[in-house]
């Protein structure tokens, strides 16, 4: 049975959807092709009509979760907060891919990389421009500053078995970038 454009495209975004929720729960290594397209209900034969390995899956999926993973037209104070929040922190595998995989990036292809560093550099493009108006050094250095706090209080509060203090590292954050980048 032939399967039609449109069927593939759904197909091909369901499989990256499912990958990139298995890669941010288990990470990489721990994610199997086949697991990936039972998720994705679909037959592990169909996997190599959308990529040519697992590692192109790996790179794939990071470009498209990184493509969506961003806070849109909102205020950049209403993402820090939704971001630096208990939530976001329990649950990984629908939460920011930055912070799910960025420490398993460097074991990955260059492809994988790329698709991480575009991504990086596109955030920060999206926190400059929601930060209020000052010159372009002081908004990229407040973007990258800030990110990267964000990034790393949600890595380090997932990483702890003390949730008072998971939670006093995710309200801090967000307290001190509130300060600056306002």
């Amino acid at each position: 049975m032939k399967v039609s454009r449109e069927q593939m495209a759904e197909n091909r975004r369901r499989i990256l959807d499912v990958a990139g929720r298995l890669f941010k729960d288990k990470g990489f290594d721990a994610v199997s092709v086949a697991e990936v397209m039972k998720a994705a209900g679909l037959t592990h034969g169909g996997f190599y009509g959308h990529f040519s390995s697992k590692d192109d899956l790996v790179a794939q999926t990071l470009a498209h979760a990184l493509a969506a993973d961003s806070f849109g037209e909102g205020e950049f104070s209403d993402f820090i907060r939704a971001y630096l929040a208990p939530r976001h922190r329990d649950d990984a595998a629908g939460g920011c891919p930055t912070a799910g995989l960025v420490a398993a990036i460097r074991h990955q292809t260059p492809a994988a990389k790329a698709a991480m560093t575009q991504g990086l550099r596109a955030q920060i493009a999206r926190i400059e421009t929601a930060l209020p108006d000052a010159a372009p050094t002081d908004r990229h250095r407040a973007a990258i500053g800030s990110w990267a706090a964000m990034v790393g209080a949600v890595i380090l509060a997932r990483a702890i078995d003390d949730p008072a203090l998971s939670d006093d590292i995710l309200e801090q954050t967000r307290s001190w970038i509130e300060v600056r980048a306002s």
